[in-house]
């Protein structure tokens, strides 16, 4: 069914889809192995007994996780550098994962911690994920996040993020996030420090709010800049109400949110871009800009705020990967899932 959403919802992009990459349905050499209810003794039931098991060291690790459901929280935090694969016959498309890490723990029941409510937690640097879907699905009432960074040189590769709000914690450290699918409705798209780097994804708005909640409180470096991504209503989507979404709204006072070449089915509110609540604006400093938003989901009469900035052509282009995580990009990203 996904699959079948996918298609119908991202037609306008398929000239831009990534080129197809060989099946990956069998662990490379040396590498841990994850399987659903396994009887072999050199292999984990789950992944957080694989992770578990990794060496402390600096080595390169692979995690080749099998398909199926795995239950429960994982954190990453060793030294090295760390690779999860999942199962698939299609690893440029997230529409055909096969594992799904999922988890249903509110941040109110962990003392108000959003990072502490996490189904993965990447708490190390030089980590890369292949086509899992993350999941925490505690639903309406509290932050839940699916994945919460802290890493840097960071790469998410056909991954999968479902929440409600506050799905995905991009906190600190340079990270892209490619390929993908991002679902939720509030603020589902945050953090403090974290420079990010969003492309060719599909963002689906499951409920009324805004995409991103930049926390940038100063003048430094923590950026998210998203270029050919789309806009879409969630196939679940709650219809409670009527949802519409903005782009973001700015829970630091310094935010930084660049959206390029976004296409939009899902429904826009007109002003596009959103105060952070009525009398607590938080807008003196901010930038938070578009340029090229298309699509049916976008009104006929949005009309931006004098706080939001509109690119041109020239401007829109000096937002780029290299702006969001630095020249050395391609020393740690999978450049195959670049357009």
């Amino acid at each position: 069914m996904l699959f079948l959403y996918l298609f119908l919802t991202c037609a306008p992009l398929l000239a831009h889809a990534l080129a197809s990459l060989p099946p990956r349905t069998s662990p490379p050499p040396n590498a841990l192995v994850v399987r659903v209810n396994t009887t072999d003794s050199s292999e984990f039931g789950s992944l957080i007994d694989a992770v578990a098991a990794l060496p402390t060291d600096e080595s390169s690790q692979i995690v080749f996780v099998f398909p199926g459901i795995y239950q429960g929280q994982v954190n990453i935090q060793r030294s090295g550098p760390v690779t999860v694969q999942g199962y698939t016959t299609n690893p440029s498309s997230v529409s055909e994962n096969t594992v799904t890490l999922v988890d249903s723990i509110p941040a109110s029941a962990v003392g108000g911690s959003n990072d502490l409510s996490g189904t993965l937690r990447i708490h190390t640097d030089n980590v890369s994920l292949y086509n899992l879907d993350i999941r925490n699905d505690f639903g309406v009432g509290s932050q839940a996040i699916a994945l919460s960074n802290y890493g840097d040189q960071v790469g998410v590769y056909a991954c999968g993020l479902f929440g409600y709000q506050d799905t995905l914690l991009s906190n600190q450290g340079r990270q892209v996030y490619l390929g993908g699918w991002i679902e939720g409705a509030v603020d589902f798209i945050f953090g403090r420090l974290g420079q990010a780097y969003f492309e060719s994804n599909t963002i689906a708005v499951k409920g009324p709010g805004s995409i991103t909640a930049s926390g940038r409180e100063a003048d430094n470096a923590q950026i998210y800049i998203f270029n050919e991504n789309q806009v879409v209503l969630a196939p679940d989507a709650n219809m409670t109400k009527p949802v519409v979404a903005f782009l973001g709204r700015p829970w630091g006072d310094f935010a930084r949110v660049i959206f390029k070449s976004t296409y939009v089915t899902a429904t826009l509110n007109p002003g596009i871009w959103s105060i952070w609540d009525p009398g607590d604006n938080r807008t003196d400093n901010v930038f938070m800009a578009d340029w090229n938003t298309t699509g049916p989901g976008v009104p006929a009469d949005a009309t931006r705020l004098d706080w939001v900035t509109i690119l041109d052509a020239t401007e829109a282009a000096a937002f780029n990967i290299s702006t969001a995580v630095g020249d050395d990009f391609a020393n740690w990203v999978d450049m195959e899932f670049l357009l």
